[in-house]
């Protein structure tokens, strides 16, 4: 089993039944020393903004989300999900758990 921290869209239900084709059940953690900024992304239409977090090394700095238990190739489908403008990173959480986050690539 895997654990992925998240801060955005795979929070939402809707998403979840996309990607893996079942609604996630996670806990409330933290993310200390991190703020989300946004990227802009080149889509079909036009520009979009997305979040992503941004290393700060401050403790006030705190992104809130959720923790969820996922396969390894339920893994591999959230790479897939967020593309090529994101890249997997572990991070260590405010319950002291390591988990994986998405972050930009550059």
């Amino acid at each position: 089993m895997a654990k992925l921290f998240a801060y955005g869209s795979l929070q939402e239900t809707d998403i979840q039944q996309n990607i893996f084709g079942r609604s996630l059940k996670g806990t409330p953690d933290s993310l200390i020393g991190y703020t989300v900024t946004k990227i802009e992304i080149e889509e079909e239409f036009g520009m979009a903004s997305y979040p992503i977090i941004t290393s700060t090394e401050k403790r006030e700095d705190v992104i809130k989300g959720l923790l969820y238990e996922i396969t390894d190739e339920e893994l591999l489908m959230a790479d897939t999900y967020e593309g090529v403008h994101y890249k997997r990173m572990e991070v260590l959480l405010e319950s002291n758990q390591i988990a994986w986050a998405f972050t930009a690539t550059n």
